[in-house]
């Protein structure tokens, strides 16, 4: 278990703890595929072939607070999707005391509400994210990785009645406060790139939505970090999918959001449970 109140006895000042904080450890979850041989019968002869099979597997990691960054993705004050709109509003109050607790633990919080600068246009906060020194990001790795598990081709929306999309949204939640003295806001990867070099950064840790969209595949995102090679965690519990029911694999979408992050467990990055970070008991 991790002992948080230790770290909290570090209370934050405008550029970080005011005391060091140690490492701490937390559970890391991964889907690792196992080749096995196995005999099968066809056109009535026993053959033998092999098959991959999946396990999910549990490592203990340590995380130095310092030197971690907490990237929020996409928690909208709305979006065109109603219920989608309503399962992220419900996250972000579910996040708000994670992203508090871990700010006072000395983890560097970066707000990625995208297509919402111009909200932000006079924030500090804002500021302070394109202020940063430029680094220029390194040649992305090659990593190769299969369709995702489910067809979102339709938007992913499980609306009775779903509309056609378009940008509900103005500014990221107002469940989650941005701490103008300490945060950044952005909704660039280069400039997350920056502050990950810029403030020695050793891991990612995002939230947020959609888990099949966004979470994936904006610049800031994990594809792109990890093609980047910088290490992530994905918060699997503070997450969700756009992904509607009546398409494949006509799953609920519950199940549908948790076949998507054990995409991401097998080709992407492991994932850590809320409970484990600051504020979820």
């Amino acid at each position: 278990m991790i002992r948080w109140p230790l770290l909290l006895l570090c209370l934050a000042s405008a550029v970080g703890p005011l005391c060091a904080a140690e490492p701490f450890e937390i559970s890391a979850r991964r889907i690792v595929g196992t080749p096995q041989t196995v005999t099968v019968e066809k056109d009535g002869k026993l053959v033998t072939e092999t098959v991959v099979v999946t396990v999910a597997v549990e490592s203990t990691r340590k995380i130095d607070a310092a030197k971690t960054a907490l990237v929020i993705c996409d928690m909208w004050d709305d979006h065109w999707c109603k219920a989608a709109a309503e399962r992220c509003g419900k996250l972000a109050n579910e996040a708000a005391p994670v992203i508090e607790a871990a700010r006072k633990a000395g983890f560097t919080i970066i707000h990625c509400p995208s297509d919402t600068m111009g909200y932000y246009a006079k924030s500090q906060a804002r500021q302070r994210a394109k202020d940063v020194k430029k680094t220029e990001p390194p040649k992305p790795k090659v990593i190769e990785a299969p369709a995702l598990p489910i067809d979102d081709s339709d938007g992913g929306c499980d609306d009775a009645t779903p509309v056609k999309s378009f940008k509900a949204w103005t500014r990221q939640h107002e469940a989650i406060v941005v701490d103008e003295a300490r945060d950044f806001v952005t909704d660039d990867g280069r400039e997350v790139y920056n502050i990950v070099r810029d403030r020695g950064i050793a891991t990612v840790v995002v939230m947020g939505v959609h888990t099949n969209m966004c979470v994936l595949n904006r610049s800031f995102a994990i594809k792109q970090l990890r093609k980047w090679d910088v290490d992530c965690l994905l918060v699997r519990d503070l997450t969700d999918a756009m992904y509607n029911p009546k398409k494949k694999p006509f799953v609920t979408h519950a199940a549908g959001t948790q076949l998507v992050i054990g995409h991401i467990e097998q080709y992407w990055c492991p994932t850590i449970a809320a409970k484990d970070l600051p504020g979820k008991k």
